[in-house]
This record gives structure tokens, sequence and C-alpha cells, in this order.
């Protein structure tokens, strides 16, 4: 197996969710992975986004991990066609493991998993457990709500404009994940070979 150019950790839903843009973003975001040699590292179900943003990296010519504990094997359907599933323990566990193998962090639409992934992600970023790129890809306004109570945190000073400033949020599949992959230092268009 070649080494992987970069390494993406999407968080999203294991629901296909309410339009259909939700599923083509997490196919174009897929595809955009497997395109340029990267691999998917997620939370290794078949159902909703999870399945769409696996399957479309596949097919397009990358390598998709993913990591499921497992009381969720049977509730979320692991994808038994991954290039690799890793079945795990409990959540603290798949959740390191996703990170450790991550360079960047991307949360799609989702719910409360996703929610939760993304804020852990992003609060050890700020406490300087890593230094890896969060992303946070705005689908057709689904964080639009979310977006404005975390502005209200700062206005309120519970957070800083520099808390802010340590997540990147786009809604361009185009924009948001050539910035996610260079600002982890690696080229999208490169491959890297195994240390």
């Amino acid at each position: 197996m070649t080494a992987p150019a970069f390494s993406l950790c999407v968080y999203c839903g294991s629901r296909p969710g309410a339009t259909p843009a939700f599923a083509e973003t997490a196919r174009a975001v897929g595809r955009w992975i497997g395109e340029r040699g990267g691999q998917l590292v997620y939370g290794g179900g078949r159902n909703g986004l999870m399945g769409i943003v696996a399957d479309a990296t596949m097919a397009a010519g990358g390598q998709a991990i993913g990591i499921i504990p497992k009381a969720l094997v049977e509730r979320e359907w692991a994808h038994h066609g991954c290039t690799e599933l890793h079945v795990v323990d409990n959540m603290h566990e798949r959740k390191r493991m996703m990170a450790d193998k991550a360079d960047a962090f991307l949360a799609l639409p989702g719910g409360i998993g996703t929610f939760e992934e993304f804020f852990e992600v992003w609060a050890w970023r700020q406490l300087g457990y890593h230094d890896k790129p969060v992303g946070l890809l705005n689908v057709d306004g689904y964080y639009d709500g979310l977006m404005a109570f975390m502005r209200t945190g700062v206005e309120q000073q519970f957070m800083s404009g520099a808390q802010m400033e340590l997540i990147r949020v786009g809604s361009d599949v185009q924009v948001l994940l050539p910035e996610l992959v260079q600002a982890a230092g690696m080229a999208p268009e490169t491959r890297i070979e195994a240390i």
C-alpha cells in the first residue's frame, strides 16, 4: 500500500441529513481526498455521511481508515469495506486513534457525536495537546447558528478572538480542504514516503 500524501480526519453524521447538499458535499470531500492520494480517517460507519465520504474516498483512489467502538459496530453499521477497520473498546480510544492518525481535522454536518468530536479537537488545540488544523465545513448554512452562538461567547468574554482563530470555517470544499492540508504542512499533490 502506498503511503498517503496526507491524512484528513473527518467527523460527520451517521445519517444523511434532510437535504441532498449534505450527501453531495460528503461525496465531494471524499473525492477530493482520494484524487489527491490522501487518506480519510473517520468513525468507521457505512451509513449516512460517514459511508458516503468513505466510499467516495476509496472510489477516487484514496484510503479510508475506519475506527469504531465495539458498542457501535451494529448501531453505526461498521463499514467492513474500508481500507482498514479498527474496532476499539470505547469512544476515548476511538478519538485518540483518530487524532493520532490525522494531519488535520474537518467537521461536516452531523449530530451530537460530530459536535463533541469537533469541540474536543478544538479544545485540545487550544490547550496545546496538538497543533493540527481544525476546520468546520458549513454546508448549506448548517453551522450558521453555532457560529453565531460562538461569537456570543466571544462578545460575553467567555472566549477570545484568538480561540476562534484556531478554527477555519468555510463552505467551499475546494477552498477549505487545501487550506487545512497546507496548514498541516502537507502538499495535497505530493505523496510522502512512509517513515
